[in-house]
């Protein structure tokens, strides 16, 4: 007998098969979902429907997860701009600080008023600094003021004169909470200090809107400059405009992370061509560091031979005696990109990190050690 010599059975047959969307799609309560399985096991037209649904419905609904790739955002613009051209276009040398900036702000503008009040640990040579985000942001609008002048705009932070030493602090203990007096870490958190009792009492968006405001200024009016010539004085070292610019998008992106640790929100590194600018800045100023350790060589100085692997993949040559070069290469020390990159900000142990070491081991350990020295807070 059909379903149409049993007018019931059709009814049920009907009332069934208007289930079988809401099945392929896991959203039949349970009963009605024993039923329909009971059901199917007896009605082959109704099984061979409910099948091409579940697959279909899996198509629809892949395994992914819906947040996008990280690099989207960038393919999106990418794409933009080959059909439109920039008015004023990024020089390369900027581009790293406005994408961090922009990155972090991102990562801002998803806090919640309990987020704005966990506190961030920034690690670096001289201790630790604990600050809640905005009071990073402070930090880091103090900071990127030292490229202000230069550009034409106003320094955010009121009554600081910079100190022009251009040194890194020979010795500067791990476990010290306070700067040494005169040395880059005192110049820089003296601005911090000056800039965060202003902002005493702000809520913390207008705090995150200076930032970025200043930031989109630096940004402007470094595309008016693209061939970064100008020098910026940061008080440890004279730099040019365009190292400025990739020493401010390590930061933020350093501290950017910090703070993505202290509210445990995902953060992605820094784009592969990014990320090179900015280990090639570490390893020209890793000479710096080497030299405020040891008296200087004369003559002919050893090197040490540093492969960087990962996406910022290259290779440099170290001066270890001072900033002579031609002598012997004695050494050679391989680590991944990110890695150096972390150990420069010491967020790494310089003696527990993995690297692989060939030749002086002396001479790679005080690579490694002299690596922190460049942090600051």
């Amino acid at each position: 007998m059909t379903h149409q010599d049993d007018p019931a059975a059709e009814l049920r047959h009907e009332a069934y098969r208007s289930l079988l969307g809401a099945w392929a799609l896991d959203a039949c309560p349970r009963r009605e979902a024993a039923e329909l399985a009971q059901h199917l096991a007896l009605c082959p037209d109704c099984a061979e429907e409910a099948t091409r649904l579940r697959n279909a419905a899996g198509r629809l609904s892949p395994d992914e997860p819906l947040d996008p790739a990280g690099s989207l955002r960038q393919q999106v613009l990418d794409w933009c701009l080959a059909r439109r051209p920039p008015q004023l276009p990024v020089p390369d040398w900027a581009a790293p600080y406005a994408t961090e900036t922009a990155k972090l702000d991102a990562l801002l503008r998803d806090l919640g008023p309990e987020e704005w009040q966990e506190v961030a640990e920034l690690p670096w040579y001289g201790g630790v600094q604990r600050w809640r985000p905005a009071e990073v942001l402070g930090h880091l609008t103090a900071v990127d003021g030292y490229l202000a002048p230069g550009l034409g705009l106003p320094d955010p932070v009121p009554g600081t004169a910079t100190t022009a030493a251009v040194r890194v602090p020979a010795q500067h203990g791990p476990t010290s909470r306070a700067p040494v007096q005169g040395s880059p870490a005192a110049g820089v958190l003296e601005r911090t200090t000056r800039l965060l009792a202003v902002q005493t009492g702000l809520d913390p968006g207008t705090v995150r809107a200076q930032w970025r405001r200043q930031g989109h200024a630096l940004v402007r009016s470094a595309a008016l400059r693209p061939q970064g010539g100008a020098t910026v004085d940061f008080g440890f070292a004279r730099l040019p405009l365009r190292d400025a610019f990739v020493d401010r998008a390590f930061e933020c992106w350093v501290h950017g992370d910090d703070i993505a640790r202290a509210v445990d929100y995902p953060y992605p590194p820094p784009l592969p061509r990014h990320l090179r600018l900015m280990v090639d800045l570490a390893v020209r100023m890793l000479p710096l560091a080497l030299a405020a350790t040891r008296p200087p060589v004369a003559g002919p100085g050893r090197v040490l031979r540093l492969v960087i692997e990962g996406p910022a993949a290259g290779e440099w040559l170290i001066p270890l005696d001072g900033f002579a070069t031609g002598g012997p290469q004695v050494a050679e020390l391989v680590l991944d990109g990110l890695e150096f990159c972390n150990l420069v900000a010491a967020h790494r142990d310089p003696d527990r990190i993995p690297a692989g070491q060939y030749g002086d081991r002396a001479a790679i350990r005080d690579v490694l050690r002299a690596a922190p020295l460049l942090s600051r807070p």
